[in-house]
């Protein structure tokens, strides 16, 4: 999948707040991301690891966090 294709599943989702995420990152303003592994960023699996990637193609360092039970 294509920046273009992630940028339209986002926007047909309203899920503007990623998409600034993704603009932040292009524009070298997000340079890390704490995420909590079991959550990911977003539900759905697929568009989530296309999301991570595109992000981590970006420059952020995606930090996972572990469940501490």
């Amino acid at each position: 999948m294509n920046r273009e294709e992630i940028i339209q599943q986002l926007k047909d989702r309203h899920m503007e707040e990623i998409i600034e995420l993704i603009i932040d990152a292009e524009n070298g303003e997000l340079e890390e991301l704490e995420l909590a592994k079991a959550l990911g960023l977003l539900r759905d699996e697929t568009l989530n690891e296309h999301v991570i990637k595109l992000l981590e193609e970006n420059g952020v360092t995606i930090i996972y966090l572990e469940d501490d039970e």
